[in-house]
């Protein structure tokens, strides 16, 4: 999808991502993508935005 890619291609260009290699024995956390139109005052799709969300109800506590 181009707007995903578009919203990928400015997190790494701002320096907001960062691929990286998980520690041993840790599980990742999913990320699930929304999808919104952005719409001129017509009613018109101006354009596609996505936004990546992390799971955050799949995250453990961890305790020290």
């Amino acid at each position: 999808m181009d707007a995903m890619d578009e919203e990928i291609r400015a997190m790494e260009k701002n320096d907001t991502w960062e691929l990286t290699k998980l520690p041993e024995g840790q599980k990742p956390i999913g990320v699930m993508w929304i999808y919104k139109t952005k719409k001129k005052a017509n009613g018109d799709a101006e354009r596609y935005k996505a936004t990546p969300v992390v799971k955050g109800y799949n995250q453990r506590h961890a305790y020290y």
